[in-house]
């Protein structure tokens, strides 16, 4: 087997960042090196509750969680508990974390285990790119110290998902994507050889809906009976109960905090599922394989009247300028959908079998 990918994780944690945590947790092709938070989902403070009660019921407590900057870098803080639930998790209870939040602050964290590891680290942003500009600002030299980097975020072929235009992790401080943007821009113009960050946006990641029969999956790869919270059948909501009484605890975090999302996106998408856009990422991010890549040179409008949050494709080359991201363009969702079942059930199962 190919040696683990060391992964830093930037989140704002809210459920489909639960669940991308609960990937890479589960990954034997990840090695988690550390996650990093971000307002945006929900304000930072409770990003850093969040993630460190998932890592603890994944059985990551081990995993240094760092706070970044709490407010983009211009904007006011938006945050959107109609979409995640007040505290970010949908209908979950999680105990609170047992550790502390790391004495180094999330730029710090970035910046010193890419001067200490130069080209093994691969950063994967689920969230606002906010602590990534401050990051780059601060090391010109980012792009070329990392091994990769990925980001979910954007909608390059699509309607965007918070105004017409923009998709919410862009939107919510567009000024930082246009730095993190343009700061790789400028280092792969000096340098040719370093690898254009793969963006996945909503053109791919809106194709990643999991609905209840997954779930349903995933409780009995978890060796979870399929209790009432998990029955599929007739005209019954599938998720009904106010909480699941699954028996693993894992089975029973995913369906109490998906619910609330199924709810979000019936009411507003017309289907009962969700998109899981940072899973997709992550899973991306370790297996290229999975997606299918155009490379596109992309700004970001932060000036425009209705615009603002835009990523701005040019697919007919017309700035002349070389491409600075990889766009995902296509993406094999049932593969996707078939290892975080396989995965994340089976990290499920084993916590089980530990507590035992």
């Amino acid at each position: 087997m190919a040696t683990p990918v060391p992964l830093i994780l930037d989140v704002d944690t809210g459920i489909d960042d639960s669940l991308a945590l609960l990937y890479a947790a589960a990954s034997p092709d990840a090695d988690l090196v550390a996650v990093t938070c971000v307002s945006g989902n929900i304000d930072a403070h409770q990003v850093g509750i969040n993630t460190r009660a998932v890592l603890e019921l994944a059985g990551r407590a081990d995993v240094e969680v760092a706070m970044g900057r709490e407010i983009p870098l211009v904007r006011a803080l938006e945050t959107t508990p109609e979409t995640h639930g007040p505290q970010g998790l949908g209908y979950a209870e999680l105990p609170p974390p047992s550790r502390h939040l790391s004495d180094r602050h999330a730029v710090d964290l970035i910046l010193d285990e890419a001067r200490q590891r130069p080209g093994e680290i691969t950063l994967v942003t689920l969230g606002p790119l906010t602590n990534l500009a401050l990051a780059v600002l601060r090391e010109p030299n980012l792009p070329r110290l990392l091994k990769g980097y990925a980001l979910m975020g954007g909608a390059f072929g699509v309607s965007g998902n918070t105004t017409p235009k923009s998709e919410w992790n862009i939107h919510c401080d567009p000024d930082a994507a246009k730095i993190v943007f343009r700061a790789w821009a400028d280092a792969i113009a000096a340098d040719p050889s370093i690898p254009r960050p793969l963006a996945l946006g909503l053109d791919v990641t809106e194709q990643a809906r999991i609905e209840p029969d997954h779930v349903v999956r995933l409780a009995r790869k978890a060796g979870s009976s399929p209790d009432d919270s998990l029955a599929l059948g007739g005209d019954q909501d599938p998720m009904a109960p106010q909480r699941s009484v699954a028996g693993n605890p894992i089975v029973r975090y995913v369906a109490d905090a998906l619910r609330f999302y199924f709810e979000f996106h019936r009411h507003y998408d017309g289907f009962y599922g969700a998109f899981i856009h940072d899973p997709l990422a992550v899973a991306a991010t370790l297996d290229r394989g999975l997606v299918q890549t155009e490379a596109l040179f992309v700004d970001v409008e932060t000036r425009g009247e209705i615009t603002t949050g835009m990523t701005v494709a040019d697919p007919r080359h017309l700035t002349g300028k070389p491409p600075n991201l990889d766009v995902a363009i296509s993406a094999d969702i049932a593969t996707f959908l078939d290892r975080l079942i396989e995965r994340v059930g089976g990290l499920a199962a084993d916590r089980v079998n530990v507590a035992r």
